[in-house]
């Protein structure tokens, strides 16, 4: 029974507790729904209020706007105004220069009308004074033709003629006499004349030597120094540096290379490899390498013969090594080895008559082609890099600068630079020095022989002696003999300036008079 009690206590308990709870969701409902209202009517007041700030300030802004549009076009009024007010100011004062400049103008025309009067009245005197004078000059010309007996264009041609013809003449002897006085002076000027004069006779090198031919014992040679698969072949270019061609010739290998002693350490081991009759790669790179030491060798000596011959000592063994190494080069198929020691002797003779340092002389002209010695990754003419070589290895300013200047390279400064320059003309100028190409020398005659037939005159040019000299023939009835002086310096002059030319060329002029006539 009081289970029953405690179930429905707790029953009446639990229904108690959810109607308590109801009431109570009922009545929070109740405020937050009156809480709600509170903020609606609220939040209307404040969009009213801000709705009406918003139309007072539109309406502050709308009256602004309108203030300063109106201000804006009261400005505007007052500038055109005003424009307008110095448009017509402007107006009234071109109207008034207008008239002013109208007025002006009518004056000077006027002014300028008269001007023209007078003018024409001038002119009109004038042009009577003219026809005066004319006639009055007619007089006097048929007056002084009817004296000289000559009409006044004879008179201007003769007179033309004569002032010509003495001109010439004087021109002649004056040249005559300043080559005159040159010669009776040259005794007291002989060392500035000998070492300028000569030095202008100076030419420049180029080798074309660029092959050499080895002959070979027979045509069956060739197949060994080529070798299985070619390996022979290819082993000696590569150890000598150079090109082998043995297919064009017969019995003959040709070795190319622009360096000569390549050539000829690849000529000496051919040699030697033919005739031991061992040709294999190990045996050819054993026999170039006894051939460079061997070749080497020599050229030292061959420079240390070159300094012995000319009395020269204390060279650095650098040089001696390029003295000897021009052995095996050539300019025009001249030997630079001989041609500097030549170059040595003559400027040491010439120095020794002139009174000037002979060892000197001797040495700048044995030095002064050691640059074409120096390979080609020395940039630079062979006259500049030799004389910087020369200086690099202990030799003193005056060799140094005698072989810089050899080749114009720079100014000559002193008598032992002269002397080199002419020995070196000379030694390479003489007879049988050097040998040039067929066209070369074709075209040197021919260009001779144009110059001398290009001036007024002349009936023939002949080339005699290899270009060293020239035969001009000229007509007696247009040239006399002084112009023929003249003329055989002209043609020389021109010779000089237009030419390039080792030595000196001489320039004969010819002139002939024929008299003909027939008896009947």
């Amino acid at each position: 029974m009081e289970f029953v009690y405690a179930l429905i206590g707790l029953i009446v308990g639990f229904g108690s507790f959810f109607v308590i709870k109801k009431v109570s969701e009922k009545n929070k409902l109740r405020r937050a729904k009156s809480e709600a209202d509170k903020l609606l009517s609220k939040a209307q007041f404040e969009a009213q209020k801000i709705e009406q700030n918003a139309k007072n300030r539109a309406r502050d802004l709308e009256n602004q706007i309108k203030k300063a549009a109106e201000n804006d076009i009261r400005r505007q009024r007052d500038e055109v105004a005003r424009t307008e007010k110095q448009l017509r100011e402007k107006e009234r004062d071109l109207a008034e220069n207008r008239k002013r400049l109208e007025s002006d103008l009518s004056e000077k025309l006027q002014v300028t009308q008269s001007k023209t009067k007078d003018l024409e009245i001038l002119e009109t005197k004038v042009k009577e004074k003219e026809i005066k004078l004319q006639e009055e000059i007619k007089q006097l010309q048929t007056k002084l033709e009817s004296i000289s007996r000559y009409s006044a264009d004879e008179a201007k041609r003769e007179l033309i003629d004569a002032v010509k013809h003495e001109a010439e003449l004087e021109a002649a002897k004056k040249a005559q006499m300043i080559e005159n006085d040159a010669k009776l002076e040259a005794e007291q000027k002989a060392k500035k004349i000998i070492s300028l004069a000569i030095a202008r006779y100076s030419g420049e090198y180029s080798a074309e030597k660029t092959v050499s031919v080895l002959a070979l014992p027979t045509e069956e040679m060739k197949g060994r120094i080529i070798g299985k698969e070619g390996r022979n072949i290819r082993a000696l270019e590569a150890a000598c540096g150079v090109d082998l061609i043995v297919d064009e010739t017969p019995e003959a290998v040709v070795i190319s290379s622009f360096d000569p002693v390549r050539r000829e350490i690849a000529r000496r081991t051919i040699e030697q490899l033919l005739e031991d009759g061992r040709v294999h790669p190990a045996r050819i790179e054993e026999v170039v390498n006894k051939t460079k030491d061997v070749l080497f060798k020599s050229i030292k000596e061959d420079g240390e013969k070159a300094c012995f011959e000319l009395g020269v000592v204390g060279v650095d063994p650098e040089i001696l090594k390029l003295l000897g190494s021009l052995k095996y080069r050539t300019s025009y198929t001249q030997n630079n080895y001989t041609h500097s020691i030549e170059v040595g002797f003559l400027a040491g003779m010439m120095a020794g008559e002139l009174g000037a340092d002979v060892k000197a002389a001797r040495r700048a002209g044995l030095l002064h082609d050691i640059g074409k010695a120096l390979d080609h990754s020395i940039e630079g003419s062979h006259a500049v890099i030799g004389a910087e070589f020369a200086k690099k290895h202990g030799e003193s300013e005056r060799i140094v600068h005698a072989i810089r200047a050899h080749h114009e390279d720079e100014q000559p400064k002193t008598v032992i630079a002269h002397l080199v320059q002419a020995a070196d003309a000379l030694s390479s100028a003489r007879p049988g020095a050097r040998k040039q190409t067929n066209e070369t020398y074709v075209k040197r005659l021919e260009d001779l022989e144009s110059i001398g037939n290009s001036f007024d005159g002349v009936i023939r040019t002949f080339a005699l002696q290899a270009g060293r000299e020239i035969r001009v023939l000229v007509e007696g009835a247009k040239v006399t003999d002084e112009q023929s002086l003249l003329l055989s310096r002209d043609i020389a002059r021109k010779i000089e300036r237009e030419m390039n030319y080792p030595g000196q060329i001489k320039v004969t002029v010819v002139r002939e008079v024929r008299a003909v006539d027939y008896a009947r």
